[in-house]
């Protein structure tokens, strides 16, 4: 025995499939609009949010101009104890991977610190990598700030590979992170 629809149910049934139908095709995005997954957001898997923050000398540096070359992105105040507990790895690998094309963009949190905390900073430890600073609080919104230090590992397409909030992090650590950048590399 089958059963068969009432007719008022079929009725239902078709209107529903129809507008189903009609919202996909209107809906759709079409070829070329969408980001195939390639999105800013400061999450591992994502392209890291560009931004351009200029150096104690005023130097503008821009995030995305990087591209090609692996990138450690150290967000800090020079007031932090774990920034300060991480800082001398960092220059060690800085030293250590320069050559080979890593760059390390350390980032202060200048809304949080000041610019002449973070120089004294930045002499204190002796760093050689480029100090930027958040004068406005552009990197650490687009970073979304929720810990100092927060590191993020770029690879050279601009896709973030890890992201470490919180520290100290052993120099060992570190090179193991940044030898992940170097991955795939010729």
């Amino acid at each position: 025995m089958s059963t068969v629809f009432p007719t008022h149910s079929r009725w239902i049934a078709i209107l529903a499939l129809l507008a189903g139908a009609i919202w996909i095709v209107i809906s759709a995005a079409p070829p070329g609009t969408t980001t195939g997954g390639n999105i800013p957001a400061p999450r591992a898997g994502f392209i890291a949010p560009d931004f351009t923050l200029s150096t104690p000398a005023g130097e503008p540096i821009t995030l995305s101009e990087l591209r090609g070359r692996p990138v450690i992105l150290n967000l800090w105040a020079s007031w932090c104890g774990p920034c300060r507990a991480e800082m001398p790895a960092l220059q060690r690998v800085h030293e250590a991977y320069q050559d080979a094309g890593l760059v390390l963009l350390a980032v202060n949190a200048t809304t949080q610190d000041s610019e002449s905390a973070a120089l004294a900073f930045a002499a204190e430890y002796g760093l050689t990598f480029p100090i930027l600073f958040d004068l406005d609080g552009q990197a650490s919104q687009l970073y979304e700030l929720r810990a100092l230090p927060s590191t993020y590992f770029i690879r050279p397409d601009g896709i973030i590979e890890e992201v470490v909030l919180g520290g100290p992090m052993a120099e060992a650590l570190l090179r193991t992170r940044v030898e992940k950048l170097f991955e795939g590399q010729e």
